[in-house]
């Protein structure tokens, strides 16, 4: 009878523990969208939370959009309430799968995967491919991937006036460091 309640009990938790996802909340954004000759426009968020759902290689994040800090004031302001509209879309939101991931096949050395999934990003979604590369040392794991996407795309006004000071192609890199 204890058999037959144990092993139940044994595969139940063997089940949940497989699914367990790994989560920091000190993820870093860099997001830049200078154009040359003039100065730099990027800003950093280390405030982001990333889930990695080991067993199926999923992928979350979630970036407050206020969270993102400039060399100057002023353009920080201006990307808050000019171009991202914060009051009205406070977030990003990356929802995704890495393709091939195997936690058990990570090591120290850095390997290469393309994630595919959506980003919501000022109201609108959109679907994006990037690469990422990903390496295990002990019971951490690092993800970096790089990408651009284009203003445009999710809708983010730049007025004409400024238009050739800022690039509509923005350059994205995220850093998570899981434990």
């Amino acid at each position: 009878m204890k058999k037959i309640i144990i092993m139940p009990m044994l595969l139940a938790s063997f089940i949940v523990f497989s699914q367990e996802k790994i989560v920091t909340k000190s993820a870093t954004i860099t997001l830049e969208a200078s154009v040359p000759s003039f100065q730099p426009v990027a800003g950093t968020n280390s405030n982001v939370t990333f889930v990695l759902n080991p067993a199926t290689g999923e992928v979350a994040s979630l970036a407050l959009m206020k969270g993102f800090e400039f060399e100057m004031a002023l353009m920080e302001e201006h990307f808050n309430e000019n171009y991202m509209e914060t009051d009205k879309y406070p977030k990003a939101i990356f929802r995704g799968q890495i393709e091939g991931f195997d936690i058990k096949s990570l090591t120290e050395d850095y390997k290469d995967y393309t994630v595919k999934g959506k980003l919501e990003v000022h109201g609108k979604s959109k679907d994006i491919s990037a690469d990422a590369k990903i390496t295990r040392s002990g019971s951490r794991v690092t993800f970096i991937s790089d990408f651009e996407v284009n203003a445009s795309d999710f809708n983010i006004p730049i007025p004409a006036l400024i238009k050739y000071k800022l690039d509509n192609k923005v350059k994205i890199q995220i850093i998570a460091v899981l434990k």
